[in-house]
């Protein structure tokens, strides 16, 4: 039996992650769960797994909903995450909230000697070093969540960096795979919310739609299987079937297959390392028929190419990056921007940036602070 912290209960991973532990009750107990504003379903949630605590951003919410789950601690806030996340009696702690607020509590777990599962990207991406250095000093395991990352880790197992050559992300190519770049100006909110694989969050469903969720799963990659920037490639697979592969270097591949259910990768992290039933995933390649795979075009979507350079340049750049994006992101969809105004956005600030080489925490989270401003004007 594992005692599960899960922090970001009621987004799409979370919902996910609890329908595994429901299929798994014998292996699977829900101790902590939190939210951001959702209190109702957050509530709804606890009163069914009845976890030892619950946290919520907002300290007036969480002091009204105390008084609904008797029994069940109630925390709030940035320092709520962190009592979570700390729990005494945790084993692993997945962590699925949106941008910057899973640095501190994803620090603080492994810090407290548990495992972590991530879903949020930003993690890695701002603070990749930081966060794989400190998981070795403290002899706990940063397991992925991403159904990309999951594949890469069930093909590499624990086979040496030194016998990759390649690992290659695949990218279903979102909704805008094939229309001409000339259209994209006239790219709409609704349109990029309507991803061709996935059911997702409004933010990694518009990353999906420029890449950009893409190009910070390379980075990512690079810090959990300790390979350079250069050995990661993406490319474009519409059916979503092969979730991404690695290439060795005496030119064998190997890929992990399935049809799209984030289920799956939750229950394989949180699992780790038995692999147990499940009746959610069924694939039919007769039904699927075929795979096709295409290079991604780097002139409509510059994300790629900007995170290759984030990830070679290091230090700061990626917080950066990362920042700019997301204030990006949340200004198209206030119609604020373009579509190809997301890039342009990130482009312009990066540029900017003085880079902090081998950064601390708090140069990162100064820089990330910086490019959110820079990005707003």
């Amino acid at each position: 039996m594992k005692n599960v912290v899960l922090l970001g209960s009621t987004g799409s991973i979370g919902t996910s992650t609890l329908k595994v532990v429901e299929d798994l009750p014998d292996r699977l107990r829900l101790i902590g769960l939190a939210a951001g504003g959702n209190a109702a379903l957050l509530a709804e949630q606890a009163q069914r797994h009845r976890p030892q605590a619950v946290s919520l951003a907002d300290p007036a919410a969480a002091s009204a909903l105390a008084g609904q789950l008797p029994g069940i601690a109630v925390h709030a806030g940035a320092e709520g995450l962190i009592q979570l996340a700390t729990l005494p009696e945790a084993d692993i702690v997945l962590i699925a909230i949106v941008g910057t607020a899973g640095l501190a509590p994803a620090l603080a777990a492994i810090r407290a000697g548990k495992d972590i599962a991530v879903a949020s990207k930003e993690i890695l991406v701002m603070a990749g070093e930081i966060v794989m250095s400190e998981a070795r000093r403290h002899g706990v395991q940063v397991l992925a969540v991403d159904s990309e990352h999951s594949a890469i880790f069930q093909c590499l197992q624990d086979k040496p960096g030194a016998s990759v050559r390649r690992l290659i992300l695949t990218a279903s190519g979102g909704p805008f795979r094939t229309t001409l770049r000339e259209a994209f100006d006239g790219i709409t909110v609704e349109q990029a919310l309507k991803h061709p694989s996935w059911v997702m969050g409004r933010k990694i469903t518009i990353d999906s739609a420029t890449l950009f969720n893409k190009g910070l799963e390379m980075i990512e990659a690079r810090w959990l299987f300790d390979i350079e920037m250069a050995r990661v490639d993406v490319i474009v697979h519409p059916q979503s079937i092969v979730h991404s592969m690695v290439e060795f270097v005496d030119g064998s591949i190997l890929a992990q297959l399935s049809t799209p259910d984030m289920c799956l990768p939750i229950q394989i992290a949180l699992c780790h390392p038995d692999r147990l039933p499940s009746a959610r995933v069924q694939t039919d390649f007769a039904r699927v028929g075929s795979l096709t795979f295409e290079n991604p075009d780097h002139d409509r979507f510059p994300s790629l190419a900007l995170a290759r350079r984030a990830g070679e340049v290091g230090g700061t750049l990626p917080a950066v990056l990362n920042a700019a994006n997301e204030v990006a992101v949340e200004r198209f969809c206030r119609r604020e921007l373009s579509f190809p105004g997301i890039a342009a956005t990130v482009t312009r600030v990066m540029d900017a940036h003085a880079v902090v080489g081998n950064p601390t925490l708090e140069q990162i989270l100064e820089a990330d602070r910086w490019a959110r401003e820079a990005a707003a004007v």
